[in-house]
């Protein structure tokens, strides 16, 4: 804007300058209209438009810039609305995430499109960076005849299962599978293209919450049926938690595992509302609500209210699918409230068969911004707790860990097992794989590529077919990739990978192995004292009980009896 002696010429105000110039543009395009005739009428038609425009801004009280800039305060706010498109196109580095880098993004479009990723000249990353991270490679490469990397969960045939209504149909998974993206979030389209892409390449498409739709059963690609608090699909109409509607679903051959979220990366802790105008019949047949009223997701469940009642319902709920595996998803949170898990799953001698740990970076639905940033543990803190954790009850063998968040490439699935998953989910990667240019429009219907929208005509930008052979490609790029990296540091398969393979730089001149930087547990050792543990057992391992999620105060010493009475804490 103008400053200084510019800002105004005697009275008049240089700021009207534009919207009198459009009221000239009226008189003087009529003068010329009316002596030339044929395009000069556009002149002053146009003119008088901005002037009405002009006139709208001086009037309105909603923008206070329009009412000092008349019809060129309309240019701010273009401005603002290109930026991100701008700074993404023209402005932001290869390497700047925002959430997912350029360079990122550019690796599962090639790998989805089946195009050669191979990148010459180098690294374009800043090696001598803190943070920077690398595997260590072996002189003795190994060859693996497949990339087919899977895993069992809920125990492996042949072998005898250790506790309570163990699982009896265990699930042979790919170590990469599609993380929870509900239908109604996603469009219809989306999901019939995850789904494609799942049954093509043989790995697991999550359902989220939303329960299953029709269109995920199209292509019969095998499905991870969550269950949430609103219990979608599986509830009474007072959304309370219905057997009935549950085994309808759970004995679905095309079901392979159940999945109770406790919370999510997104927003731990925070329920939801899809509002009436958008429970559309097909999303109201999935989830088992009426048609046009608003759906809430409350932020805890109504089927249990302690530790050891939810150890109870994942046995009834296993015992209800006919013996398939249920877990847990959730982002940690107060780690005595983990830790009252574990000692329920102690005291009822009843695991569940996978938890998924979601890091609080990630998340493919729309919350508050300061749930976004500043609530939950991210997955390398949350997963390394959870790891350690069962390791130190000796429960870790009966639990199969994935893990959630920001997951793209084959060095991101190496780096999770390294810190203790088995396996590793990814939404926004296969969402990137489908043909999302990270516009970031998720919540508004307004998504350019037809991802996450409920708009038959945006729909229709997502072909099916194209899309899940995407889909299958990227899965199968990136498990190749994986290959490539196990050989390469001389194993057979990516569950051998530990942190000592993984080196991180932390100062200009210091590395250090994973392994000496991050929590580590022994077998058994929450089982004794806790003196030589890390703090946050020696402070909350004794505050959590399998019977409550709230903190229990152990017995004050003596010292500390007295040091209350004086106003001190001892």
């Amino acid at each position: 804007m103008l400053h200084g002696p510019y800002r105004s010429l005697g009275w008049f105000p240089v700021r009207y300058t534009v919207f009198v110039l459009c009221a000239l543009g009226v008189v003087v395009g009529l003068a010329a209209a009316l002596f030339w005739g044929g395009w000069w009428w556009l002149l002053p038609l146009l003119s008088a438009a901005l002037c009405l425009v002009g006139v709208h801004d001086l009037r309105q009280t909603r923008h206070s810039i329009l009412r000092n800039y008349p019809i060129l305060g309309h240019m701010r706010f273009l401005l603002e609305f290109i930026r991100p498109e701008m700074r993404q196109y023209f402005i932001e580095g290869d390497h700047e995430a925002l959430p997912f880098s350029r360079a990122q993004r550019s690796l599962v479009y090639q790998r989805a499109k089946g195009e050669a990723d191979s990148r010459p000249f180098g690294t374009m990353l800043d090696v001598s960076a803190h943070g920077y991270e690398w595997v260590n490679h072996s002189m003795q490469p190994t060859r693996l005849p497949s990339q087919d990397f899977r895993i069992w969960i809920g125990g492996e045939p042949g072998k005898p299962l250790e506790g309570k209504d163990v699982c009896t149909q265990p699930y042979r998974a790919s170590v990469f599978n599609i993380s929870a993206m509900s239908f109604g979030a996603l469009s219809a389209n989306a999901i019939l293209a995850l789904n494609l892409g799942a049954r093509t390449g043989g790995f697991a498409h999550d359902t989220g919450e939303g329960s299953i739709s029709q269109y995920h059963r199209v292509h019969g690609g095998d499905l991870i049926w969550q269950v949430a608090s609103g219990y979608f699909g599986c509830r009474h109409p007072d959304g309370s938690f219905s057997e009935e509607r549950f085994v309808e679903n759970a004995l679905d051959p095309q079901v392979k595992m159940i999945e109770i979220k406790l919370s999510q990366g997104a927003k731990p802790g925070h329920g939801g509302m899809l509002l009436g105008p958008k429970v559309t019949p097909e999303i109201a047949a999935a989830r088992g609500i009426p048609v046009g009223i608003d759906c809430i997701s409350p932020s805890s469940h109504s089927a249990f209210g302690t530790p050891i009642e939810m150890m109870q319902f994942l046995a009834r709920l296993r015992h209800l699918s006919g013996g398939k595996p249920v877990g847990l998803k959730l982002c940690v949170g107060h780690p005595w409230e983990w830790f009252a898990m574990v000692k329920a799953m102690m005291e009822t001698d009843i695991t569940p068969d996978f938890i998924v740990v979601d890091g609080a970076e990630g998340g493919t639905g729309a919350a508050p911004v300061e749930f976004t940033d500043h609530v939950g543990v991210p997955l390398q803190e949350g997963l390394l707790l959870v790891h350690n954790t069962l390791v130190g009850v000796n429960l870790r063998h009966r639990v199969q860990i994935g893990a959630a968040g920001k997951v793209i490439t084959a060095f991101d699935i190496a780096r999770m097992m390294a810190l203790g998953a088995d396996w590793c989910n990814s939404g926004r990667g296969f969402m990137l794989a489908l043909g999302c240019i990270q516009a970031q429009t998720c919540h508004t219907g307004l998504c350019p590529t037809g991802v996450t929208t409920q708009d038959p005509l945006r729909q229709q930008a997502l072909v099916v077919p194209d899309k899940g052979t995407r889909v299958a490609n990227y899965h199968r790029s990136t498990m190749h990739a994986l290959k490539e990296l196990v050989q390469a540091a001389g194993l057979y398969h990516p569950g051998e990978i530990t942190a000592h393979h993984i080196v991180r730089r932390t100062d200009d001149s210091k590395v250090h192995q994973l392994a000496n930087t991050i929590l580590r547990v022994e077998p058994g050792a929450l089982l004794g004292p806790l003196d030589e543990q890390h703090n946050v057992f020696k402070m909350y391992w004794h505050l959590a009980s399998a019977q409550s999620f709230g903190i229990v105060q152990p017995p004050l010493r003596p010292s500390a009896k007295a040091g209350r009475e004086q106003g001190t804490i001892a």
